[in-house]
């Protein structure tokens, strides 16, 4: 396996890792279950650090291109290789008509994922989710940027729902979900405050698997969203 990769520049990190984890994903070299060399393999034959690799890899795990398995190491997942193209995507910048199609999608598929969440959610998942609640929180309360945080949440219930299609979509619209929100500043320390409640409110129902709440209180946390979204419109 470590002989597929190929020595980076020192000066290309992060990003560079991530391009070529996904050449050799895309060419078949890297298929679904195959293990990554180790963190220390790797930053050698790459000749980097070891912190951009785990750095990489961290990405990668968030967006659902790899996981980490106990006693097996980082390997290669089998869905969500469809957001690693639209991670590193060549375009720029999002058209403002592609965030509105953004937002309808999200609105659209998160208001059913919570129903779902709610109707099949194990204590697993509600730990899961509590644990990304807690990420988020920490965030907020050192008002400090938590929207990968946030959406990390939003993908946790959707694991909750047991619906692999919804979560492949949602690994689709992620990346760019987490770009828009950057680059139009949707969040600031007040709304992250405000969605943290909403966070807590939409956990509590799913946890008393009430999913005609969920899903309320979902739509109800994503009405700012939508409302910024309509500044787009006008």
């Amino acid at each position: 396996m470590l002989e597929f990769f190929n020595e980076l520049n020192q000066e290309t990190k992060g990003d560079k890792i991530i391009i070529q984890i996904r050449k050799l994903i895309s060419s078949g070299q890297l298929k679904p279950g195959d293990r990554l060399p180790p963190e220390r393999k790797l930053a050698e034959k790459l000749g980097v650090g070891r912190t951009a690799v785990r750095d990489a890899i961290q990405k990668l795990e968030f967006y659902g291109i790899l996981k980490t398995l106990p006693q097996s190491g980082t390997v290669v997942a089998g869905i969500g290789l469809t957001a690693l193209e639209g991670l590193i995507t060549d375009v720029l910048r999002i058209e403002k008509s592609d965030f509105v199609d953004l937002v309808e999608t999200r609105v659209l598929l998160e208001k059913n994922i919570a129903w779902l969440a709610a109707e099949r959610r194990t204590e697993e998942d509600i730990t899961a989710m509590q644990r990304a609640l807690d990420a988020y929180a920490l965030k907020v309360k050192n008002k400090e940027n938590g929207v990968e945080e946030d959406l990390m949440f939003h993908l946790k219930i959707v694991e909750a729902s047991k619906n692999a299609v919804l979560k492949s979509l949602m690994l689709i619209i992620t990346p760019d979900v987490v770009k828009s929100f950057i680059d139009y500043k949707v969040c600031d320390s007040t709304t992250e405050l405000k969605a943290l409640k909403e966070h807590q409110k939409i956990l509590e129902a799913i946890i008393n698997q009430d999913g005609n709440l969920a899903s309320a209180y979902m739509e109800e946390h994503l009405e700012d969203v939508r409302n910024f979204n309509m500044s787009f419109e006008k």
